[in-house]
């Protein structure tokens, strides 16, 4: 009998859902067998630093000065006497509880609240008109880390790591450093891989956590561990000769084998008592303030890591959500005066003392480091409290280091603050511009993944030309 007139309906139906799944299991081990596509272009820039201040960090109490929120103090915004934002409604303006002042050459006004920080001021480039797609925490953190709101997509850090690689031997190519008081909102998901395969996720480390597991146990020799290493290490060549061209175990052979070095670099790196005194002093790792001290000792702990060849790594400087707005985070919808008194010198000394400490050892030239929050405050104040809602339509961010121009700000909100409205950009910009610092076209790095070529910034973006060196 001819086969094609044998060929039922449910019989197609099953032999092409067979075809389709093959095609789509050799699509999943090209995937994960895939090689780093290397650079576009010649780099300005080799590694990142990302520094993240969850809850929304207020751009107007801290880095964009507004003259007409003082003069206008207790007044109705104009036009949003009945705008309702993320809590609910609105009272009057509320001018920053901390003045603003001159810093460095270029005269920018930076708030008093951060004095250790407005010594960078000239080095720095401030983007004044960011907007976000969502007034949510969760959704804000992960979009400002993924240029999506939505989790399951990679981080800007887990691209970076596919696109170009490891810089070193024996420590991951990228690192997320977790605050003392614990994960940001959302959790993992804003240094998760994503689609992309999953070795290059972030590896969350912290001062306060390093890597579990990594001692050998008490009633193991070193001679006998080594031993057992040089066993696996025969057995392993023996089966890779006997399965030429599976590149799958030279992967995995690869993996245990980077773990295996760990087990020496991590140890070392995350031992900060051969750092010198005045360093210590310098970055205030032995501050009565608990939470400062110990982000003090992440700020370190970031230094070493890029120092060793950490190709990103993301410090954040605050925590999710409490039960107490504003606690553990930015998050200052009641008390802004009183939650800022808390971070600010949290966040104020250590970090620029890790920026001071990455210039005065010339590793600004290879590091890009960039500032962000997940969107920024209103320029009123809460009804019946002191504390600023959410503000998705106007916040800062910045950047410092290689293949940038210091003393500069691109854009800027309204006269209150309320929203972007000069050189307005976006999320999908700003990594388009980071992208393109490290050697990258934004819209050449592409993964095929769920039948389209998936981009970290999506569709969008265009790089922020005037802050570029």
């Amino acid at each position: 009998m001819n086969p094609l007139l044998d060929l039922t309906r449910r019989r197609f139906l099953g032999q092409m859902a067979t075809g389709l799944t093959g095609v789509a299991l050799s699509r999943l081990v090209a995937a994960e067998n895939a090689l780093p596509p290397g650079a576009h272009f010649a780099p300005k820039a080799k590694q990142v630093l990302q520094i993240f201040c969850p809850g929304g960090a207020s751009h107007i109490d801290l880095w964009e000065h507004k003259p007409m929120l003082e003069k206008f103090h207790g007044t109705p915004l104009p036009g949003g006497e009945k705008e309702m934002s993320f809590q609910g409604k609105n009272g009057n303006l509320m001018r920053p509880p901390w003045a603003f002042a001159p810093a460095g050459q270029s005269g920018k006004m930076l708030s008093t609240l951060l004095p250790h920080m407005a010594r960078h001021a000239d080095d720095i480039a401030f983007i004044h008109s960011m907007t976000s797609q969502t007034n949510t925490h969760g959704p804000g953190c992960v979009n400002m880390n993924t240029c999506f709101t939505r989790e399951g997509y990679p981080s800007a850090g887990s691209w970076v790591s596919y696109a170009l690689g490891s810089l070193n031997d024996n420590l991951p190519t990228y690192i997320a450093i977790q605050d003392l008081r614990g994960e940001p909102p959302n959790g993992k998901a804003n240094w998760s891989n994503g689609f992309l395969p999953a070795r290059f996720q972030a590896v969350a480390m912290a001062a306060q956590q390093p890597l579990r597991n990594l001692a050998r146990p008490a009633s193991v020799s070193s001679a006998e561990d080594e031993a057992a290493r040089e066993f696996l290490r025969t057995v392993n060549r023996e089966h890779e000769r006997q399965h030429p061209g599976n590149s799958e175990l030279a992967a995995r052979m690869a993996a245990y084998e980077l773990a295996a070095k760990m087990q020496l670099a991590a140890p070392e790196v995350s031992d900060l008592r051969g750092e010198p005194q005045h360093i210590h002093a310098l970055y205030g790792t032995g501050d009565p303030n608990s939470l400062k001290a110990a982000y003090a000792r992440n700020c370190l702990l970031a230094r070493r890591f890029l120092e060793r060849g950490v190709r990103y790594v993301s410090l954040y400087c605050a925590s999710r959500a409490s039960n107490v707005d504003g606690f553990l985070n930015w998050d200052a919808h009641k008390t802004l005066k009183a939650d800022y008194e808390r971070h600010g010198p949290i966040f104020d000394q250590p970090t620029a003392a890790l920026l001071a400490d990455l210039k005065q050892r010339g590793m600004l030239d290879d590091v890009l480091v960039v500032w962000c929050t997940e969107f920024g405050r209103m320029p009123t104040h809460q009804e019946g409290t002191t504390g600023r809602d959410h503000n998705p339509d106007a916040f800062t961010t910045w950047m410092m280091g290689a293949g940038i121009k210091g003393g500069v700000s691109h854009g800027a909100t309204d006269d209150f603050g309320r929203r972007s409205v000069q050189d307005v950009t976006s999320v999908y910009d700003f990594y388009a511009t980071v992208l393109h610092l490290l050697g990258l076209d934004h819209e050449r790095l592409t993964f095929y993944f769920n039948g389209l070529q998936q981009r970290l910034t999506n569709v969008h973006g265009h790089v922020i030309k005037s802050v570029l060196a």
